[in-house]
């Protein structure tokens, strides 16, 4: 059975191809793609085979997707064109008779005020109108988005925030990959369903704090700001302002529960625990 892999060139996507192969998935029958295939080269000197694609120019989709059973549609990075790009993505899966189309969207994307949710809930509808047969992973928060809270801990022992006591359930980007391959490996079983995917464990800011702590072997303190004190510190690093609003909602969604649930899908999915974000952070070190 053929799987195409959009994306491929970016970090999700490329574990996910690493993820099949590892599970033992013929690489003659995995597709990478992504706009500069120079950087999945080596993936072709493994056996898979790589395409262009590009969610901007839909011949470019219709032409990686063609004689394929089931595609994964990576979400796209732009913010502010992605309804648009996978709608191109979509279409052309339809128009060359895609079997089945897995997409990683956002958590509780129908019903959230998470700031990244709105185009998701579009492409989700998009789906839903498409009648294609689907799958909608709900990726959370991954744990190396926390990087720049290591690295502001490691260099001054705080790192600041408004997220209050809100808690984050997040996992490693190589568990929602793995979570992927599963689904592409055997997506019938899958048909229709939406997966809700984050971590074992939510944790709060004052907790990861502690456990940088034990890492760094420091002192490490989160200061929690107000969202006036977080809007001033970030327009003082020198963030726009679209960037500065933008990173105070999240804190916002974070406190409010957003990205907090703890469904257990995604360990019973990958067959074993979700990755602590400690553990995540000790590699990245």
């Amino acid at each position: 059975m053929s799987v195409v892999v959009t994306g491929a060139t970016g970090q999700l996507g490329r574990l996910v191809v690493e993820s099949l192969l590892e599970r033992g998935y013929p690489a003659e029958d995995i597709t990478a793609t992504g706009r500069d295939t120079a950087r999945i080269a080596d993936l072709a000197d493994r056996g898979v085979t790589v395409r262009r694609a590009d969610f901007e120019d839909p011949e470019s989709l219709r032409e990686a997707f063609r004689g394929a059973d089931t595609v994964l549609l990576v979400s796209g990075t732009e913010l502010g064109r992605r309804v648009e790009q996978h709608g191109n993505a979509i279409q052309a899966a339809r128009g060359v008779g895609v079997g089945h189309l897995v997409y990683t969207s956002a958590p509780r994307a129908d019903e959230t005020t998470l700031v990244l949710a709105p185009e998701h809930r579009a492409t989700e509808e998009l789906l839903a109108a498409s009648g294609l047969t689907h799958t909608v992973l709900r990726n959370g928060w991954y744990n190396e988005l926390s990087q720049q809270a290591l690295e502001q801990a490691r260099a001054h022992g705080a790192f600041a925030g408004s997220a209050g006591r809100g808690r984050t359930a997040s996992a490693a980007r190589r568990d929602l990959a793995e979570a992927a391959a599963v689904v592409l490996a055997d997506p019938a079983p899958h048909a229709g369903a939406v997966h809700e995917l984050s971590g074992d464990t939510a944790w709060t800011n004052e907790e990861l704090a502690r456990d940088l702590g034990e890492l760094l072997g420091r002192e490490v303190r989160y200061r929690d700001l107000s969202p006036e004190e977080h809007r001033t510190v970030l327009a003082g690093a020198g963030l726009d302002e679209d960037t500065v609003e933008f990173v105070v909602t999240l804190d916002r969604n974070v406190r409010d529960g957003e990205l907090a649930a703890t469904p257990g899908t995604l360990s019973k999915l990958i067959g074993r625990p979700t990755t602590p974000v400690v553990e995540t952070l000790r590699g990245l070190l």
